[in-house]
């Protein structure tokens, strides 16, 4: 009798060890199906992202890509058709005022015509080259941001402290979206910032490179900007995004402003 329940016992003993194993199998096979599962689902999700990040970058290339075009295009007009027109107006007044025939008083109205023809012909040099800066296509980034830098210091109190070292590895297109983050800049620290003493450094890296921007002014609040970005500030971090960058903001009330912008790898 005593075999029997030793034997018994076992054999219970056996049954819940054998079902212990299978419970502890079956948990096993439903976390891994589970694990796997998930994972297969984020992978999913995570395609997805990866796939709207890509449409969305698309279509802000797209949208750069016409705002440049119009602006080519307002660069070209502003040339051929008024700047040529007022060089007519000009030249045409040049020639009544050495005639001798015309009296002081008309000869006086002539000069004024002159000298408002010249004022407008300049402004719209000005606003054709802001457009588009020719010097940019002909020598490159580094000389077109230290123009762009004397054109915002000459005959003002601004200052502009800068380091800026040559690219060779950007293309034409991110030289131009650099060159336009960088006025970006510079109009959003003088317009909405009140600066007068401006800092950008452009420092080549290995694999890209980085660009520091500082201003005196009057700063900002970084967290309400995140939510609400102003048109130039959603314009740099488009064309961040184009050029594959990361934008990094410091401000705060009355200490002025810090724009980091790393850049490893080019849109184009």
């Amino acid at each position: 009798m005593e075999n029997e329940f030793s034997a018994s016992q076992e054999q219970i003993i056996g049954a819940l060890v054998y079902s212990i194993i299978f419970l502890v199998l079956v948990t096993l096979g439903l976390i891994l199906f589970f694990y796997y599962s998930r994972k297969k689902i984020i992978e999913k999700e995570v395609e997805k992202v990866n796939i709207k990040l890509d449409h969305q970058k698309k279509i802000l290339q797209t949208t750069i890509k016409v705002q440049e075009e119009e602006r080519n295009r307002i660069a070209q007009d502003l040339h051929d058709a008024i700047s040529s027109k007022l060089n007519v107006v000009s030249l045409t007044t040049n020639v009544l005022i050495e005639d001798d025939t015309i009296n002081d008083e008309h000869k006086d109205a002539l000069n004024h015509i002159l000298d408002i023809t010249t004022r407008t012909l300049e402004s719209s040099r000005k606003i054709a080259h802001e457009l588009m800066p020719p010097i940019l296509d002909k020598f490159g980034l580094k000389v077109a941001l230290e123009e762009l830098f004397e054109e915002f210091t000459s005959n003002t109190s601004i200052k502009i402290n800068h380091h800026i070292e040559t690219l060779e590895q950007l293309d034409k297109n991110s030289e131009l979206h650099v060159f336009r983050i960088a006025q970006e800049l510079i109009n959003n620290a003088l317009r909405h910032g009140k600066a007068d003493l401006l800092q950008m450094k452009l420092i080549k890296e290995k694999q890209g490179f980085e660009l520091v921007f500082k201003d005196n002014g009057i700063g900002f609040d970084v967290n309400e900007h995140k939510k609400k970005s102003g048109i130039g500030l959603q314009n740099i971090k488009s064309r961040v995004a184009i050029l594959n960058g990361q934008l990094f903001v410091e401000s705060s009330k009355k200490t002025g402003s810090i724009f980091t912008i790393n850049c490893h790898s080019y849109g184009y």
